[in-house]
């Protein structure tokens, strides 16, 4: 099924036309199909490079998944187009972040083509009965848009747990 992703009103980017989120689960396995369609002379797309742990990568074009359950910790995946990719537990809302150490680093594979931005992951299936899906866009010149199935405050936060809508 497809999930539509919407900016916050905060954050308009006129680059983007759309950007849906397919979600899988099989298993153990979490899948994530990523598909953002636009003027991609606008984006800035990371290079892809060999795939590795990197911090901060919410601060350019990154895709992410927040998955929590009933109590209060969550779990963070920052997903580069690049291939890089981050894994943060939180023991409460924005509290007790560390790297999420028992995680495999996730699949991922993206192809950038005329009008399209297409990311494809597949990971470990974390802990947890909700789902966040979020992605942060950047702009030629550097300006960011922040994109979530739902904005549930006046600022974007996607730490934010009436962000995680989906039931897993």
């Amino acid at each position: 099924m497809r999930h539509l992703l919407i900016p916050h009103p905060r954050s308009p980017c006129d680059a983007v036309s759309c950007l849906e989120v397919e979600v899988g689960t099989a298993g153990a396995e979490l899948t994530l199909r990523y598909v953002l369609t636009g003027d991609m002379s606008r984006i800035v797309v990371p290079p892809v490079t060999a795939p590795a742990r990197v911090g901060g990568l919410w601060a350019r074009t990154c895709f992410e998944a927040f998955v929590g359950g009933d109590g209060a910790a969550y779990a963070e995946f920052n997903l580069s187009p690049s291939t890089e990719w981050a894994a943060y537990r939180f023991d409460d809302y924005r509290q007790g972040m560390a790297p999420l150490a028992e995680t495999q680093a996730p699949h991922i594979a993206t192809t950038v083509g005329k009008g399209l931005l297409e990311m494809r992951v597949s990971l470990a299936r974390p802990a947890g009965s909700r789902l966040g899906l979020t992605a942060v866009i950047e702009e030629v010149g550097g300006r960011l848009s922040y994109w979530a199935l739902r904005h549930p405050t006046a600022q974007p936060d996607f730490h934010h747990p009436d962000g995680f809508v989906l039931a897993m």
